[in-house]
Parts: structure tokens; sequence; C-alpha cells
């Protein structure tokens, strides 16, 4: 499949360099070739959005709300569609990719009335007749870069809300997953959002960069690792232009004495093996009261010993590969640094036999970790989880908070005084009592603390703030 940029209004895919896509799961399948774009494009693009916002910029925030309501309709229609192209590309199990598409759905129809709440507030004046009032306004044109992992539903729920405020925009997807980029504008464009309002341009670092120090940029929303947020943002502080940045975590599951087990396990399954534990949201370390932990090590590794890997598009398959030989390597890396630092690994810890024609690494169980080692500060993104046994509650949260990222975090306990306890404590965005850490609901605002999230969160209403601009009013009418 040919893919090709989109600025301008228009599609062309004319660069001297491209970038090809095999299949993750099967690197015998060329996915897709996409342009390896250069500065210019991305210029030309973010110049094209931005001259171009007079000619749409009258339609009302309702009529764009209906627009990306539409978007949504189209997406729903297509589903199988989008759900085949998302696992071939991204190589999650072809459930993931539904569900993915589900979430995108729900946040766009949540967005689109977005249309209707862009308000501010009347207030009460300290002189006489004077009238007193806030509005909100676009920003200008904004940036939005997101990530492989969940590469249908994070450019949906960043194109929405900006489109809705107001605000033109220049799309660039990871390489890793180009033909899914693409199908994202087509529903949009298909949904009626004029030609002018949005630029997709593929490519590397010479896109990133231009996007992120081009004046006519005013805003820009990244989701990726903590490493390279950090990098846009004091890059773009030098010229003070908004950023919301959606970055990494080390997120734990707590497991108090009390606990159901048979519950924490499910929980802990699904949250850090979605998406082969690729994911920002992923359980990467279970804190476990050290009088339960043996009976729920036992249930934990023979789960993952159960767990089908394999190709994404077998509906009877439960985890896919890792996005590349390069996430591979180094899930394995941290792996051996875990062993040579006295973890033991109790399951996994290998490529599964067999299975060398695409990125399979097996589900890891890694116990005896506490937080003086390596895998228990560090994202690994990747299907290994960290052991740590706790002598109680206080040292459970301890535990919890003594790592430099805080995005979410979930304890399963039956007492309902230190479940609240615990949301009090635990120094992260989004907290879970007795159900898995991943995403959240669409209309609540998803985001972290730390070194995991920086601005105005993602989803709900908080991020209007981040695509407008709060402006106040004095009208003195006697």
């Amino acid at each position: 499949m040919q893919v090709a940029n989109f600025v301008a209004g228009k599609w062309e895919s004319h660069e001297d360099k491209e970038v090809r896509r095999l299949n993750p799961a099967d690197q015998s399948d060329l996915v897709a070739l996409s342009p390896d774009s250069s500065a210019e494009t991305a210029r030309r693009a973010i110049e094209g959005v931005t001259l171009g916002a007079e000619k749409w910029r009258r339609l009302t925030p309702p009529e764009r709300g209906k627009i990306v309501l539409r978007a949504a309709q189209i997406v729903e229609s297509d589903r199988d569609n989008i759900a085949r192209l998302i696992t071939r590309e991204q190589g999650k199990p072809i459930a993931e990719s539904y569900a993915e598409i589900k979430r995108a759905i729900d946040i766009m129809e949540y967005a689109s009335g977005m249309g209707r709440r862009l308000g501010g507030q009347t207030l009460p004046s300290e002189m006489p007749d004077v009238f007193c009032y806030t509005t909100r306004q676009p920003i200008g044109s904004v940036a939005l870069i997101s990530p492989w992992n969940i590469p249908f539903a994070i450019p949906c729920w960043k194109i929405a809300p900006a489109f809705v405020c107001g605000c033109p925009i220049v799309f660039k997807p990871s390489p890793f997953t180009p033909a899914t980029a693409a199908r994202v504008v087509d529903v949009f464009l298909e949904a009626g959002m004029p030609r002018e309002a949005i630029a997709l341009v593929h490519g590397g670092p010479a896109v990133g960069e231009q996007l992120v120090n081009n004046p006519m940029v005013v805003g820009i929303s990244f989701t990726g690792s903590t490493k390279v947020g950090m990098a846009i943002n004091a890059q773009a502080a030098k010229r003070m232009a908004k950023t919301q940045l959606e970055m990494g975590g080390k997120n734990p599951q707590v497991i108090l004495g009390d606990a159901d087990l048979d519950l924490a396990v499910d929980s802990c399954v699904t949250s850090s093996l979605d998406v082969s534990g690729q994911r920002c949201t992923c359980v990467s370390r279970v804190v476990v009261e050290e009088k339960v932990a043996d009976a729920f090590t036992e249930r934990l590794v023979d789960r993952f010993k159960s767990i089908k890997v394999g190709a994404g598009i077998d509906p009877t398959v439960n985890m896919g590969p890792l996005i590349d030989s390069t996430r591979l390597r180094d899930v394995d890396a941290f792996v051996t640094r875990a062993r040579a630092e006295g973890g033991k690994v109790l399951t996994g810890g290998a490529r599964p036999a067999g299975m060398e024609h695409g990125h399979f690494y097996a589900p890891t169980v890694i116990d005896g970790i506490t937080p003086k080692h390596e895998i228990g500060r560090e994202e690994v993104f990747g299907p290994v989880l960290a052991l740590m046994r706790v002598r109680d509650f206080s040292e459970a949260v301890g535990t919890a908070n003594n790592v430099d990222y805080g995005l979410t975090s979930s304890i399963f306990t039956r007492d309902l005084s230190r479940a609240f306890n615990y949301i009090d404590k635990v120094e992260a965005g989004m907290v879970h009592i007795n159900r898995p850490t991943l995403g959240g609901f669409s209309h609540f605002p998803f985001g972290g603390h730390k070194h995991s999230s920086h601005g105005p969160r993602e989803v709900g209403d908080d991020t209007i703030g981040f695509y407008t601009s709060l402006k106040s009013a004095y009208i003195k009418y006697n």
C-alpha cells in the first residue's frame, strides 16, 4: 500500500526517500510505503493550514462538532476494515484493535458535543454599568504528534477537539503506522472536514523538528516517550509555544492481603499484556503484600504460561508481537540486566521458539525485584512484569511512589478505608480500585503526574483549555 502526505488540501507522495513498514508478526508482509518527508514538506504543510484557516473558520463550533460526529459514524460503519488494518500494521490482537476503535468512537462522540460547550463566564462587575464576560478562542495552528501503540484512537482524540475548537491541524504519526494514520485523515475528510483544516505529514526527526520550531505552530500535543517529550517542551519553551505532553509510565498494581486474588490476577494479565505491554498505562510492577505473595504469584505465573502468542489476526491469539526489532532487543536487554541484578525469571524471559518470522517475546514474570533494581524503576515497554513484595500497606504506597513517573495506578483490597487512603497518597494522575489501570472513560481527563504528563489533560473537557485561549471582555453600556 502506497501512503501519501496530505498537504495544502491534496494528497502527494513525491519525496526522495520512503519508509517500508513490514507486518511485525510476519516480516515477509509489506504493509505500507510512506514518504520520509523533508523539513520543507512540513513547512509547506504548516503554512497551508495556517493560511487556509479563514476559509473554514466561519463554521460554528456546533457545525464543526457535527462533522466530528459524522466521522465517528463512518468509523463505526468501517470498523472491520480498520481493525484488520491496525492489527496488520501495528501487530496487536484483533480484539484489541476493535477495542481501540470503540474508544475512538466514544471519545469522538463526546468531543463532538464540545461544539456546544465552548463557553465562558459572565461575572459581576466591580463598577456600575459594566458588563463582564469571558470567551474562548482557538489558539491557532497546532502540531499533533502521535505514537504507534494506539495508532487510530490517539490521533482521533487529538484531531476531534482541535478541530471543534477551531485550530488548524498538522498531524505527524509514527513511521510505524502510516497506513492507519492515512485512514484517520480519510475519515475526517469524508465526514466533511474542510481540506484546508488538516495536513498529514509522514516522516522522522526532520518533520518533528520543523513542527516544534516553526513559529506558525502555537501548540504541540505529543504522545510518546518521556525523553522526547521533555526535549520538545524545552525547545518549545524558547518561543513560548503551548505543550500538551503525554509520556511514560511505570505503573503499579498494589495487592493487599485482603484482595480478591482471582480478580487481581485477571486485572494484572489484562493490564500488563495489552498491546504486548507497549502502552503507557500498562502495569509493569506488581506490589504485593507478603502474606499473599506466594498464592498470587502461583496463579499469575500459571496464567502467563497459558497466554497464546502469535499473529494478532488469529482471533484465538492473546498477545501479538513487539513493534520492531529494536524494541525486541531492548526488552530482552532489560530482562538480561534484571537477571544479573538478582531477579528470578519465573516464566518467559526469551523469544518463543519457532517464531523468528516476527518480533515476538514471551510474557515474562520476574520475582525478587525492589526499587533498587533498574526494572523496578524504569519503563520497559514490553510484556515484562516485576514482582515487588512488601510487608504492609505503608510500604506498598512508598514503593508505588518510588519512581519518576506518575501516570496511573491500581489497588486491590476489600477495605474501603485503605482504598480511599491510597487514592489520597499515591502519586498518579489516574487511580483505579479493584480494576485494571488501562485507559479510562471517554469523558474523563487522561494524564498523570511527575514525568508522565505536562500541560492540560487530554480527553474530557480539560483538553479545551489546551486548544483555546481565554479572553476577558468589559463593556460599559451607560
